[in-house]
């Protein structure tokens, strides 16, 4: 379950872009943030937190930049103005916004990150991923969370992660690649009938082209990743970082620095060949089914 961060919101895939742009067009022309910032007429924090891509880049301010520094170039000044409007139409017009009084904040900027993202990859100590849950699965997490207290508010919860599942289908269907510690298939979420369910669901759709489940056995005993499950999100655009949400026993936390996100593809390449076989994981998996009896 994804509480609140400790650290800041993540930005846009689309605000990052924009602002990795904005911050080489200043360096081009060999301002510091504190001259950009005078040049606005405003602080430097703003400069940082619009070359991070975390707050929304209003058109008079863009303007403003691209002038002093000196970019004349119509279509640069074109695709920018553009790549703006993109960035700050998807931070208000996601259709989770209309559940946002039962979503937290980091949940919100991570369903945000998850629409554009082209490719997922998470490991998961002790749940099978929202992406990939049943209804009476999905339920039966949001009641033991106890972050949800009305049967209305549990109702609306359970809506969004079916609407999120929809990414795996359609015409450009997210790659989803899951790795599952053998502890997902036998806790008891929901009771036997849940569960049987549940993995039979799993089967259905990890037969998707797009979906892969591989699953680490208890016999392999140690591993880097059994401190806490991660997901690593993919972008498809030219250029775009990957960004990594994180859980631990205090929240949930973002990294985007290159080297932090590189340690967790690192972690899960380790999981992926340590674990066994699609094929093989489709075998436990059976097994394990058969297992929850009522």
């Amino acid at each position: 379950m994804l509480a609140k961060s400790a650290t800041p919101n993540p930005s846009t895939v689309l605000g990052r872009q924009l602002g990795d742009e904005l911050r080489r067009l200043r360096e081009a022309a060999a301002m510091t943030t504190s001259q950009a910032a005078d040049a606005l007429d405003c602080t430097k924090g703003k400069i940082s937190r619009i070359e991070n891509g975390r707050v929304t880049v209003r058109l008079p301010d863009l303007t403003a930049m691209l002038q002093a520094y000196q970019v004349s170039d119509p279509g640069l000044r074109e695709r920018l103005s553009t790549l703006a409007r993109k960035a700050n139409r998807r931070r208000r017009e996601g259709w989770w916004n209309e559940y946002a009084p039962v979503l937290a904040d980091t949940y919100r900027d991570y369903i945000a990150l998850e629409a554009m993202a082209g490719a997922i990859r998470t490991f998961q100590a002790q749940l099978v991923p929202g992406l990939l849950q049943t209804p009476d699965y999905i339920r039966a997490v949001t009641v033991a969370s106890r972050q949800w207290q009305t049967a209305d508010e549990i109702e609306k919860f359970v809506q969004v992660r079916l609407a999120r599942q929809e990414r795996l289908t359609g015409n450009s269907p997210l790659q989803f690649w899951a790795v599952l510690s053998e502890a997902v298939l036998a806790q008891q979420v929901g009771g036997p009938e849940t569960m049987k369910a549940q993995l039979r669901h799993l089967l259905t759709v990890s037969a998707h082209p797009n979906v892969t489940v591989q699953i680490l056995p208890f016999s392999r005993g140690a591993h880097a990743s059994m401190f806490g499950p991660y997901v690593v999100l993919g972008f498809p655009e030219d250029g775009a970082l990957d960004v990594v949400l994180a859980d631990n026993p205090t929240g949930s936390m973002w990294f985007e620095r290159e080297a932090e996100v590189a340690r967790y593809r690192e972690l899960f390449d380790a999981a992926r060949t340590a674990a066994l076989s699609p094929v093989e994981s489709r075998a436990v998996i059976q097994r394990r089914a058969r297992e929850h009896r009522s």
